[in-house]
């Protein structure tokens, strides 16, 4: 394996500039929750992307911005754990403005290795206005600089390439068979949480955590799933279940439906909502459910 290529390259960027679209469509699989809301990404995840002569295992991070509370600071920590771990970068941005103090930054902290940039949403705007951002970055030691449409598939290809050819000489970490390295529970909740983000209002989906209490693989019958959903406030609990149960029946319904896919098997889902009040600002209880989606 004298050529084969191998590396861990983090995914960094602004919340919402389809750092996770960009995810899914590399790996040509639905690894990562995707909505329209900033910020839907909470924890790193990794997907590996195997292929003859290369292995690169991208992760991808949570959305860069300042902390405003604890559950934010737990997340900008997982920026700087990927930072750590990686080899190289792929640092995507949007093609609507010159890059931004935070931004700068940013490339100033991780241009020490490897940085490719993928200007994304390319198909939003004109060619025109894609040269001087372009320039903008320029200025910096960038390995290469590639416009692209994640949504559309626009540049991938060559992007993917580029990847692959800065990434170092070495071994496979993963057998070369392997999407990712967290467990199925993992995805489930974040299938459920997914969700909320697209079927709720602006502010519920940012104070909901979904923890998996159970989840029992049956030799007949479906798999059993059960789910708690926390909010802060018994007013949110409202919202969340609805008039009747109706809300949290038909969440409950287009989330086992995408479970059923992920898993490609069948399952009986049932959603619990509990409040633990003010949960985005206790380190104690952010820092024990996020370790409880390691396993």
């Amino acid at each position: 394996m004298n050529d084969f290529h191998s590396g861990y390259c983090a995914i960094i960027g602004r919340p919402n500039v389809g750092k996770s679209t960009l995810l899914n469509t590399l790996l040509d699989f639905k690894l990562a929750a995707v909505t329209s809301k900033p910020q839907t990404t909470r924890n790193k995840i990794l997907g590996i992307l195997n292929g003859e002569n290369f292995q690169i295992i991208f992760i991808d991070t949570p959305g860069l911005l300042t902390p405003k509370y604890e559950l934010q600071r737990v997340m900008q920590s997982e920026i700087h754990e990927a930072i750590a771990t990686a080899d190289l970068f792929l640092f995507v941005v949007e093609p609507f403005a010159p890059p931004d103090k935070e931004e700068l930054q940013t490339i100033e902290q991780i241009i020490s290795k490897p940085v490719i940039l993928a200007i994304n949403k390319i198909d939003c705007v004109d060619k025109e206005k894609l040269l001087p951002i372009i320039e903008q970055y320029q200025k910096f030691p960038l390995k290469e600089i590639h416009p692209i449409s994640a949504l559309k598939n626009t540049g991938i290809k060559e992007l993917k390439l580029s990847i692959i050819n800065n990434a170092s000489i070495g071994q496979p970490f993963y057998p070369q068979d392997q999407l990712t390295e967290r467990p199925e529970r993992f995805f489930v909740a974040e299938i459920i949480r997914e969700n909320i983000f697209k079927y709720y209002g602006e502010e519920i989906p940012y104070c909901t955590l979904v923890e998996i209490e159970e989840f029992k693989e049956r030799a007949a019958g479906k798999n059993y799933i059960r789910a708690i959903i926390y909010v802060e406030r018994a007013t949110q609990r409202a919202i969340i279940l609805g008039k009747q149960g109706q809300a949290i029946k038909r969440l409950g319904s287009i989330a086992r439906q995408g479970i059923e896919q992920f898993l490609d098997r069948p399952v009986y889902l049932e959603l619990i909502v509990k409040v633990q009040a003010d949960w985005r600002e206790n380190k104690s209880f952010i820092r024990e459910k996020f370790r409880e989606r390691e396993i």
